[in-house]
């Protein structure tokens, strides 16, 4: 079994049970403690669990998160300025172009710009994405498989990452939480850090889509760094130095007008 493989089936164990111990893992995949130890460091890594003596747990076991508002509230908080985000991602797509959307407010904006681009392919993991794009007739559509998120809407989990890995995209347009100075940028959520991260490793051209309110925000997990990211498509209110920072840090920055 290769390590992605093994790595994968632990996630899924952990999303089913919330814990895992180490004695158990090296039983089932008859391999040394010192190697479940590695995949559990590189599990750690990523935010996903918290090593505990023994074994591991989910983080969000541990933690009481605040989670952020539901998907179907989240849309009417900066309407305006995510339409207008929104709308200047969808113009980047063009006939024929495969697009991996994330599930989100400000990508469901994007969404409904997609309507009339022809031919298109979209996969994506947020049900209130595939329903808008189910309303282009030229489009082909997959919903990747996995745990559903009710707050995101969104499915999650190893079966939607391994379905990732087997796509190449045109673009990949994502949400964040926020937007870290130091971290990157962010996800509220560890399960949908996982599938950001998987979904930037399947775009050829990945593109933020972030509101004012998400620069120089701190998350919980990192899902990726500025260097992984070739757009920044935010608006004319954000902060005009934190945009002048992030592109001395190498990042293509688009303003949209708000209007």
């Amino acid at each position: 079994m290769l390590v992605t493989e093994r790595r994968n089936k632990i996630k899924e164990m952990l999303f089913q049970k919330g814990s895992i111990k180490v004695s158990e893992l090296t039983h089932l995949f008859q391999v040394s403690e010192e190697t479940i130890r590695r995949d559990l460091y590189a599990l750690e890594a990523q935010g996903l669990i918290e090593k505990k003596y023994g074994g591991a747990v989910l983080l969000d076991k541990e933690r009481n998160l605040v989670p952020p508002p539901p998907v179907h509230q989240r849309k009417f908080q900066f309407s305006e300025e995510k339409n207008a985000i929104g709308k200047r991602a969808a113009e980047r797509i063009g006939p024929d172009q495969i697009v991996i959307i994330d599930a989100g407010s400000t990508t469901w904006y994007a969404a409904t710009h997609l309507r009339e681009t022809e031919n298109i392919v979209v996969i994506s993991n947020g049900m209130n994405i595939v329903e808008e794009c189910s309303k282009n007739e030229t489009a082909k559509i997959y919903l990747l498989g996995g745990e559903l998120r009710r707050n995101s809407m969104s499915l999650v989990g190893p079966q939607a990452e391994t379905e990732l890995a087997k796509y190449n995209a045109d673009y990949a347009l994502l949400g964040t939480s926020g937007i870290s100075l130091r971290d990157g940028f962010t996800s509220a959520d560890p399960y949908e850090g996982e599938i950001k991260r998987a979904m930037v490793a399947a775009g050829r051209k990945v593109v933020i889509l972030a509101d004012h309110s998400k620069l120089n925000k701190p998350g919980l997990v990192s899902f990726c760094n500025f260097e992984d990211v070739d757009l920044l498509i935010t608006s004319e209110l954000a902060d005009p130095d934190i945009l002048d920072h992030l592109r001395s840090l190498g990042v293509e920055v688009e303003v949209a007008a708000v209007p």
